[in-house]
């Protein structure tokens, strides 16, 4: 476990490291070129780039050792980084002031590959956890992992804005490249004994490539993994309505600035989320804890918009980011025990490759969606009439209904997934078995 802990303390450097200039890229070029087009164009090139990497990051990740594979993974960003920091350095400022410009998208495209290629944090800890935390904390260490996720999400969200405001694009790379230096260093300073694990019977030799139908098999070898990932993906594309919609929402209520504030207090929920699973764990069974969790997402997602109120939905958010490291610890805890440890990167990275992709689909879709049907739903529609003189009426009303249509939404499948042959089986050999008491 001490090796655990400063193996946390390396990914905490570097995931708030790639967040950071990622956060701060979004905001330079918005401001760079005045363009809302820049900052959606960024989101989507950052998610498809990450949807498409997962299973190749995970193959890197069970071919290598951890260690090596995130040493390796800190040093391409390192250099991303500094090619990044010379293209600023050498390139005229006014070159990077339209949304059409070929030097801003390879600035942002080297930047991009840069924070993606940290990645391989998110799938090397996780899987490590697997070698060399025993079995019955594992669920805790996950917990710990959540914390460290939430932890750098929430430093971002604040010291991106404020360096880039105060220093420029320029400080913000700099501060990037000590970091990952730092972080370079301290992780080539820490033993890490992992042995390469033993070919598991019935299962067929891996492969140095990608073997995406080997990876495929072996989940389709445990009975009811395959359900669980789709279930996971299925509520990433539910819980990207609200991603996609939130800032449109709450700024219809208050100002940008209390909007920022607000979302620096409720992004404590997740590193309080995360603290709590470190402590107590999850449970003996940790696929029930997931359904409990989701029960409880999806009946405060359709509360908390019942009326227009900043306090209800602050609170309702905050609870929103206090379980979520509960829906990523119980997966990674189900696949660190039922997953060969040979393919278990793998397995890590196609999850990661199929749940990522919801949320691309999400953000396409569901502005429009809500744009033409539930706005005008509740604003000139039959809404008005129905629900309008207790529900309220207006755009954000619109949204809110949007929210709350998801919400019900969530609840039915989880209910009728609770129910299924999948979910017993799964149970059944996930089960830890351990008094936690």
């Amino acid at each position: 476990m001490r090796t655990f802990y400063k193996l946390l303390g390396v990914a905490l450097l570097v995931v708030t490291t790639n967040n950071f200039v990622w956060f701060a890229l979004t905001f330079w070029a918005y401001l760079s070129t005045k363009s809302v087009i820049s900052t959606s164009t960024l989101a989507g090139v950052f998610l498809v780039m990450t949807m498409v990497s997962g299973l190749w990051f995970g193959s890197l990740v069970d071919h290598h050792k951890k260690k090596h594979a995130m040493l390796g993974s800190s040093i391409v960003t390192l250099l991303l980084f500094i090619g990044g920091l010379a293209l600023l350095h050498f390139t005229p400022a006014d070159a990077f002031a339209s949304v059409r410009s070929v030097p801003l998208w390879i600035f942002a495209v080297v930047l991009l590959a840069g924070t993606i290629v940290g990645s391989i944090y998110n799938i090397a800890i996780p899987t490590l956890v697997a070698f060399i935390v025993p079995e019955d904390r594992r669920d805790r260490a996950n917990g710990m992992f959540g914390t460290v996720i939430g932890l750098a999400f929430g430093i971002t969200s604040v010291a991106s804005g404020l360096v880039l405001a105060f220093g420029g694009m320029k400080v913000v790379l700099v501060i990037a490249i000590v970091a990952t230096v730092l972080a370079i260093a301290v992780l080539a300073l820490i033993p890490v004994h992992e042995e390469r694990p033993a070919h598991t019977a019935g299962e067929p030799a891996p492969k140095k490539e990608l073997e995406l139908r080997g990876t495929i098999q072996a989940v389709r070898n445990i009975p009811g993994l395959f359900p669980l990932i789709f279930f996971t993906t299925f509520n990433n594309f539910l819980g990207g309505v609200f991603f996609a919609l939130m800032d449109a929402y709450g700024l219809s209520m208050v100002s940008v600035k209390t909007w920022g504030t607000l979302w620096g207090i409720v992004s404590l929920g997740m590193i309080l989320g995360g603290l709590y699973i470190s402590r107590h764990g999850l449970g003996g069974n940790p696929l029930r804890a997931l359904f409990r969790v989701n029960f409880i997402m999806w009946t405060v997602s359709i509360f908390f918009t019942i009326q227009p109120s900043m306090l209800l939905l602050a609170v309702g958010v905050f609870i929103w980011l206090f379980l979520i490291p509960f829906v990523e610890a119980v997966e990674q805890t189900i696949f660190q025990k039922v997953v060969p440890p040979e393919r278990l990167g793998r397995v890590f990275g196609f999850a990661h490759s199929i749940e990522q992709s919801a949320s691309p689909v999400t953000a396409f879709f569901i502005g429009p969606i809500a744009q033409w049907l539930f706005v005008p739903f509740m604003t000139t529609g039959r809404g008005v009439e129905l629900i309008g003189s207790w529900f309220g009426t207006g755009v954000a009303r619109g949204l809110a209904l949007v929210f709350i249509t998801a919400g019900l939404l969530g609840l039915l499948v989880t209910a009728l997934v609770r129910r299924s042959k999948s979910y017993r089986v799964l149970a059944e050999r996930t089960a830890l078995n351990i008094d936690r008491a």
